[in-house]
């Protein structure tokens, strides 16, 4: 048996055929086209799935289903995208459309989820009966897996847990609000605070500001990082700081929902132990717990960028 996944982003449409395995045995990407009405997004979509299967020597009559991961607010018992703004989607019915357009069943789930459903089948939730994934991108992105299954609330919206706020009348979010945890701990939020830093600091010949060549276009996800390890004391606090406000969040995730696994994902977990071993520390001091045999264990996401693919591909299941 092999399985269709598609990731809808609003810059990519990355496509995968995955075996029972789930092992990605072909793939298809090309650049997202937005705004668009709705038979051209679907057009899209299939045009690249098609291709995946080609690339695989298959047909759609090899698969069971196409399953999609979208951003938005996703009706998962409709297909609907009730929101999406990156896509301009506004109560898309895109299980209705593409469906129509491939004449196979489409299943239709928010890219979150469907990345930490990737996670819960074939990577680093595996196992676990209660779960969490943390994406650190742009902003921060979660999936929670319930029982065994995604949880998305009765109006579909849950999971939000970037516009959490940890900073009472902090940062201004894209969200409305002042203070969410993706304006602090998404790779966003780090290079803008290790932006502010250097610009505090007098001392332009440190070694932070040696790394990005003086110019501070050049601050990215590692700057601080690469900065710590090379002494510099800027690099330090700005990590230091970092760690606290990605520990904040995950305690709050922690002590909401209690899931025996909570993986992280995105560019700034190629940290690796650099970044993991402090956040479990503080967050050990931070999570409410009942007893230390039921800790929830912290780990990096195995996927990567394969995990909304192999997610969308499984929804099925």
């Amino acid at each position: 048996m092999y399985y269709l996944g598609i990731d809808l982003g609003g810059t990519n449409i990355k496509v995968g055929v995955v075996d029972e395995n789930s092992q990605i045995i072909a793939t298809a990407k090309r650049k997202t086209v937005v705004p668009c009405p709705p038979d051209d997004m679907c057009e899209q979509l299939a045009s690249t799935a098609m291709e995946a299967l080609r690339n695989a020597n298959l047909t759609l009559d090899d698969v069971p289903w196409v399953g999609v991961g979208t951003p938005g607010t996703v009706n998962t018992d409709t297909g609907v995208v009730e929101f999406s703004n990156n896509l301009y989607f506004n109560h898309f019915e895109l299980r209705k459309f593409l469906g129509a357009k491939m004449n196979k069943k489409v299943i239709v789930e928010n890219d979150a989820n469907a990345a930490a459903y990737g996670e819960y089948q074939a990577g680093a939730l595996k196992g676990a009966k209660n779960a969490m994934a943390i994406t650190l991108g742009t902003g921060v992105g979660s999936g929670i897996i319930i029982d065994g299954k995604i949880y998305s609330g009765s109006n579909y919206g849950a999971g939000e847990m970037g516009h959490t706020v940890i900073v009472f009348q902090g940062r201004h979010c894209t969200c409305g609000r002042d203070g969410c945890w993706e304006m602090y701990a998404s790779a966003t939020g780090l290079i803008r605070s290790t932006k502010e830093a250097m610009e505090k600091s007098a001392d332009r010949s440190s070694p932070i500001w040696k790394l990005v060549d003086g110019d501070l276009s050049n601050v990215d996800g590692r700057t601080a990082f690469d900065a710590m390890r090379a002494g510099d004391p800027i690099g330090v606090a700005v990590v230091d700081e970092y760690i606290e406000y990605l520990g904040c969040g995950l305690a709050n995730c922690i002590n909401a929902f209690q899931p025996d696994i909570l993986c992280i994902g995105g560019g700034i977990c190629n940290e690796g132990e650099t970044l993991l071993k402090p956040l479990r520390e503080y967050v050990a001091k931070e999570a409410y717990s009942l007893s230390s045999q039921g800790e929830t264990k912290i780990c990096r996401a195995l996927l990567g960028n394969d995990a909304g693919i192999i997610g969308a591909a499984l929804l099925g299941k």
